[in-house]
């Protein structure tokens, strides 16, 4: 099984490619994609669409994991991460692969971090589990991994499979009312202030 987490942002969408071999979890890619934080909206949105169809291209994952939107007390930068969301629900779902997505402090727990810790700790133990060689360039990455891992230690679980939605199905079978399952509304739960990303 090979999982595409995705951090989403309007200027920086961080992705991690984790693939589940013999048991064990491994890094299969990682990285940002930047877009010009000058640039109107569209064209930023534009960049990390032409990005993201490269990674999904190119790795050929099984299944996509997005972290989902906390709230936002700037209703502006909650509107604008929306948009970097929706670009990558909708790139995953176009490519035939399930969508599943999972609350922030719900990634924190699925690598070990507290749910009050900040970014280091999330990087610690990501960088644990994936037995990472060389520290990351953004934050962004070693969030997208950590979804990615939530996402594998979700499927693992035998009493959790009932609850997840769309994996696995054969793309055959998927017809419109389960890609619209696939755009359901982010989960939204207690968080902080933010700038847009």
């Amino acid at each position: 099984m090979k999982v595409l987490g995705i951090d989403p942002g309007s200027r920086f969408l961080g992705f991690g490619i984790v693939e589940l071999e013999n048991g064990c979890a491994r890094a299969v890619a990682h990285g940002v994609i930047r877009a010009d934080p000058q640039a109107p909206l569209a064209e930023r949105l534009n960049r990390l669409s032409i990005g993201l169809e490269v990674v999904l291209a190119e790795h050929l994952p099984n299944a996509v994991a997005v972290e989902g939107v906390f709230t936002h007390k700037n209703a502006r930068s909650a509107l604008i991460l929306g948009h970097a969301r929706g670009v990558a629900l909708l790139l995953a779902a176009k490519a035939g692969l399930s969508v599943h997505e999972y609350p922030p402090a719900k990634v924190k727990r699925s690598v070990g971090a507290g749910g009050n810790d900040g970014k280091d700790a999330v990087a610690r133990m990501v960088t644990m589990q994936l037995a990472l060689k060389e520290p990351l360039e953004r934050s962004d990455a070693y969030d997208a991994l950590a979804v990615a891992l939530c996402h594998l230690h979700q499927a693992r679980n035998p009493l959790l499979q009932a609850t997840r939605t769309g994996f696995g199905r054969p793309k055959a079978h998927r017809g419109a009312g389960e890609f619209a399952d696939k755009l359901k509304p982010s989960y939204i739960g207690p968080g902080t202030a933010g700038a847009a990303r």
